[in-house]
């Protein structure tokens, strides 16, 4: 039911709630991407903290049953287990405090879609999938130059399916939203170019 006095629609949405239905249009609103967004977050929150909580969060530690399923992959990427540890690495946690900013902006980007509409939605969630696409590159990339060190060890059934496939999820999805919003950044700004400059004002 709706306010007193709130006009509606044909089709019974009030003019409030179908005019932010087209802001969130107009300003890039994806569902997939949105969907990946809010679903990727709690993954990517639980997955960094267990790099900050090391080695607490690892297996032997105390509070290593919110992270149970890692005494597997602290074993299949020693990027996440004791060797990183031992060594002091830096690389484990700079990786995952990158994450957290990722998600931070991936969640201002629903908010600046779904919530507040913004014309800067699109370049909020450009700019965050191409820091996530960046940061996996560069974790694929190290292993390849490393001569694979964290991850040679595995079977190839285990390569595949317990790292290769979940990490790759974190190339395709942002390369699939970079193309996307690109195309909707680039669209706002032939906008721009075309609008005369009183009318920016």
């Amino acid at each position: 039911m709706g306010k007193p006095g709130e006009a509606k629609t044909s089709n019974g949405i009030s003019r409030t709630s179908a005019a932010a239905q087209s802001q969130a249009a107009q300003f890039g609103a994806v569902w997939w991407v949105t969907a990946w967004f809010l679903l990727s977050a709690p993954i990517v929150f639980w997955d960094s903290t267990y790099c900050f909580m090391r080695p607490r969060s690892m297996r032997g530690g105390d509070l290593h049953w919110i992270w149970k399923p890692y005494a597997l992959y602290q074993e299949i990427d020693l990027v996440y287990g004791e060797k990183a540890l031992q060594e002091n690495s830096g690389f484990t946690s700079a990786q995952a405090f990158m994450s957290i900013v990722e998600t931070v902006l991936n969640l201002f980007y629903v908010y600046k879609v779904h919530v507040s509409p913004s014309s800067t939605a699109p370049l909020i969630g450009l700019c965050s999938a191409t820091m996530a696409l960046s940061k996996t590159m560069l974790y694929w990339a190290s292993e390849y130059f490393c001569n694979y060190c964290a991850v040679g060890h595995n079977t190839m059934f285990n390569l595949v399916f317990l790292w290769m496939i979940p990490t790759g999820m974190w190339l395709v999805m942002p390369a699939l939203i970079i193309v996307r919003l690109g195309g909707e950044v680039a669209r706002q700004l032939q906008v721009a170019a075309l609008t005369p400059l009183s009318r920016r004002v």
